[in-house]
């Protein structure tokens, strides 16, 4: 069984060195239910000294912190030898109050989190500028899986993966049946919280159904436009929909690489879901892999997430991109770090392994890979 504390609290304190620190105003972001509050109170548990824990949702802690009151701040805090406060984008002025904090009291160390960076980054980026370190926390990770239950456990449970996801109560759940009723749950009550209270977005139901339709489009280029189409929308809209979706870490948008020759796609761009879970609760497909026709969708879906977790998790700094020419010839994912182009391709099908060569000729500096079952640990541990 999957310790879900445990596990989470080893991944941070022995690769992560740099969080929490002193001096800093540690912000940790991350997708509602993902284990946030579950690992910093972990982190605290380790830390010890005199520990005040609260919520952006307190009335008094609100009050107090959104006075900007330089003398009631530091006189409510000053004791502390760790400030946590979790849900941090409900108080207005949070910026400015973390600022005088962090000012006046440079040896406690402060923690923020939030299940959101729509309006946590908006109102801390200003104040607290060269004083904030920013992590993001998303839901497990092979890289953290195979430290605890190691390869071969990963091997044998890649199915359920790839069907239910990451997130920490689906890796704990007894059986499939409470996987996917944990997930509808998610998706319903949970998933669009934050959009809908923030950001004063009252159709919910427009931005399910633009969800599904990303959700038939993975590894494909998505076109604004037929999205506007078809949820009789206009273009802008779909366009802000899909940046909030993006902010509040349900989908991430990857760009069209290219150096600017004629032949090359670049002005389309591909989304993938943060995690497979949700992405077959949205399209109300929990089906075994050998009773769909997706599970090519799906393995692309689950190496580009896992791969973005494991740069973010170890500090491989790279810009990433997906390959395609107008003729059709493409490469899933291409990473640009420390001068050199990296290409992978990602097939389900172990079979299919056919090299681009068009890729390795039109650009020099660069390696490709096909990424399958069989290989796959090592890219994304």
């Amino acid at each position: 069984m999957v310790k879900e504390n445990r596990m989470r609290y080893v991944r941070f304190f022995e690769t992560d060195e740099i969080f929490p620190k002193k001096g800093k105003v540690n912000l940790l972001y991350g997708a509602r239910r993902v284990g946030k509050t579950t690992l910093i109170k972990e982190m605290l548990k380790i830390r010890g000294g005199t520990i005040f824990e609260g919520e952006g949702d307190d009335i008094q802690l609100r009050q107090i912190l959104n006075s900007t009151d330089k003398v009631l701040i530091l006189t409510a805090f000053q004791d502390y030898d760790v400030i946590f406060i979790d849900e941090a984008q409900r108080i207005d002025n949070i910026g400015l109050a973390l600022k005088i904090l962090i000012d006046n009291l440079p040896d406690v160390t402060i923690i923020a989190s939030g299940s959101s960076s729509l309006k946590l980054s908006d109102k801390t980026e200003a104040p607290l500028t060269g004083r904030i370190i920013t992590r993001m926390l998303f839901p497990m990770s092979v890289l953290e899986l195979k430290k605890q239950i190691g390869g071969m456990h990963i091997f044998q449970n890649l199915e359920n993966y790839l069907l239910y996801g990451m997130y920490p109560e689906t890796l704990t759940a007894g059986n499939a049946k409470h996987k996917i009723a944990y997930l509808r749950e998610l998706v319903n009550s949970y998933l669009f919280k934050d959009i809908l209270e923030l950001e004063n977005v009252r159709n919910s139901d427009k931005i399910y159904d633009l969800l599904q339709l990303i959700a038939y489009q993975i590894g494909d280029e998505v076109s604004l436009n037929e999205l506007a189409n078809n949820l009789g929308m206009a273009k802008q809209t779909v366009e802000r929909y899909l940046d909030l979706l993006e902010k509040s870490f349900i989908i991430k948008k990857v760009s069209g690489f290219s150096k600017n020759l004629r032949k090359e796609v670049t002005k389309t761009k591909r989304y993938y879901f943060y995690d497979n879970g949700i992405r077959n609760a949205i399209i109300h497909n929990f089906n075994l892999l050998k009773n769909r026709n997706d599970a090519g969708m799906l393995w692309e879906n689950f190496m580009v997430s896992e791969r973005f977790k494991k740069q973010h998790y170890l500090q491989i700094f790279s810009k990433n991109y997906f390959w395609r020419t107008y003729d059709q010839k493409e490469v899933d994912l291409v990473e640009e770090r420390e001068g050199k182009l990296y290409g992978y391709e990602f097939k389900w099908n172990s079979k299919k392994k056919k090299i681009q060569k068009e890729w390795l000729a039109t650009y020099a500096n660069s390696s490709f890979e096909i990424i399958n079952r069989e290989n796959f640990l090592p890219f994304v541990s």
